[in-house]
């Protein structure tokens, strides 16, 4: 597959696509600590201005399924080319918007443009990459999935600290500007275009699946499990997601490709990879709060409380792409899954003794070992399935990760809403205490066994990662230049 590719200059055109997708994920946490301006500013609640967040996360749901049939149907430029065209044009509107409504549009245009970058991204490094050097190549997409959500807080907390909320966009829009040039210069057709049939159905199941799985998800935990809606969405996603997925197996040409999941190694990578990002947003949605509602610290703290485990994580990821090629999966995985699980359980034992300067080194320690358990576990799931399937397992992959964040996050959000109100404390504990210092340390006690439970639950869902990881079968070094070789003899 790499053969024909010799002659494409691959640093500048992934580097195009790593900006793009960058900012394209940056999107997804960017807006965490201007929502309370934005609401002052349009004289909005609470639960209106989630929506900018909601929308933009359930467009990038949708249109992540249907990029398979993109990337079949187009050429790796006119994908490129439109989607940055798109999230450009999104982030203007955003920008200069006069009304919620308008911005609440771009935002959601926005997604519609970020939301086939990702997998679009993945495939053409699997395309012009041979299956000995992914590791480095994917590394560097490590980078963009990890450090540009965990970047998102700390410089939306600096940006709203000395400017407002529209420089949030206005800071993205030049640089995505500059994307789109370079775009024109340094990208390539490398994708084969299978030029797949429009199947409607399919499109307008997976949207509605999916879309209607992450609604339901993002918002139980804020409007309740039992609200006839979110039941509705969450019963209705799972059960059009059943359809959907037995149309595809019957389709000759579906619109995603199940069949990737027969192969044991690239499932059971691809579970993995969705406890590690559970993982990985425990820390990153638990902690700010933790920071917040029970230390008392501004937005702006608790961002930069997250800032060196972004800066590691982010320096870490191309580096555990070149160690993978050298080592393969289970030696970076199996040490870097166990760090995360030591480093979770030191979360559930959080209160208000605990050292802010501990969390941050603690927290850094354990986005190192997040770098290991990562991207080399991903890398290793897509080397498993052949090339003509790279555009469903990045699909696949890239949808698996949006679909396990939302339900991840509501299961860990509902655990400590849950436990803060069932909290039964032992009153001897408060016998020297005055009636207003009793209320005090009783909702303070509530908040901590609700961060300990859920910390306690997060540290299970990482030692499951972790024991998951010793299933994966390494294969031998010549066994994968041989079948780097193979591919590109049979493509010629």
């Amino acid at each position: 597959m790499t053969e024909s590719f010799q002659h494409i200059r691959k640093g500048p055109m992934v580097a195009v696509m790593l900006m793009g997708a960058f900012f394209a994920l940056l999107n997804e946490t960017l807006l965490a600590t201007a929502l309370p301006e934005i609401m002052v500013h349009f004289d909005i609640g609470a639960h209106q201005v989630q929506w900018l967040t909601t929308a933009f996360l359930l467009t990038n749901g949708i249109m992540i399924p249907i990029s398979a049939f993109f990337i079949g149907k187009f050429t790796t430029r006119q994908i490129f080319i439109t989607a940055i065209t798109v999230f450009t044009f999104g982030t203007a509107v955003a920008a200069f918007s006069d009304s919620f409504a308008l911005l609440l549009v771009a935002r959601i245009v926005q997604a519609m443009g970020s939301g086939v970058m990702m997998p679009l991204m993945m495939t053409v490094l699997l395309n012009i990459f041979p299956v000995e050097k992914r590791g480095t190549a994917m590394g560097l997409m490590g980078l963009v999935i990890s450090f540009a959500p965990a970047i998102g807080p700390t410089l939306s907390g600096l940006l709203i600290e000395y400017y407002n909320w529209r420089m949030l966009f206005y800071a993205v829009l030049p640089i995505a500007i500059l994307t789109w040039i370079m775009a024109f210069i340094f990208i390539k057709n490398v994708t084969e275009q299978t030029n797949p049939r429009v199947d409607v159905i399919s499109i307008v199941m997976s949207s509605l699946g999916f879309g209607g799985l992450l609604y339901g998800f993002s918002t139980g935990s804020e409007r309740g499990w039992d609200d006839a809606l979110v039941i509705s969405c969450v019963a209705g996603g799972f059960l059009i997601i059943g359809l959907f997925v037995w149309r595809q197996l019957r389709l000759q040409t579906p619109l995603l490709e199940f069949r990737v999941f027969k192969n044991r190694d690239f499932s059971i990578g691809l579970v993995v990879s969705v406890f590690v990002i559970i993982a990985m947003i425990s820390a990153e949605t638990i902690l700010p709060m933790y920071m917040q509602t029970a230390r008392g610290l501004s937005a702006l703290d608790s961002g930069l409380m997250l800032l060196p485990g972004a800066i590691v994580i982010g320096i870490m990821s191309p580096i555990t792409g070149i160690l993978f090629d050298k080592f393969g999966v289970k030696k970076l995985a199996i040490p870097g899954m166990l760090i995360v699980v030591v480093t979770t359980f030191f979360f559930t034992t959080l209160d208000a003794t605990t050292s802010v300067t501990t969390i941050t080194i603690v927290y850094a320690i354990r986005m190192f070992g997040l770098s290991f358990g990562m991207m080399p576990v991903m890398t290793h799931a897509l080397n498993q399935i052949p090339a003509k399937l790279n555009a469903h397992g990045s699909a696949m992959a890239n949808t698996m990760q949006q679909v396990g964040a939302a339900i991840g996050t509501a299961i860990l959000i509902t655990i400590m809403t849950q436990a803060s109100l069932n909290f039964e404390p032992d009153m001897s504990n408060y016998a020297e205490l005055g009636a207003e210092q009793l209320e005090a340390a009783v909702s303070a006690d509530a908040l901590y066994s609700g961060y300990g439970l859920t910390f306690t639950v997060a540290t299970g869902m990482a030692l499951i990662g972790a024991v998951l990881v010793l299933f994966l079968k390494e294969r031998r070094k010549d066994a994968v230049k041989a079948e780097s070789v193979e591919e590109e003899r049979m493509t010629s």
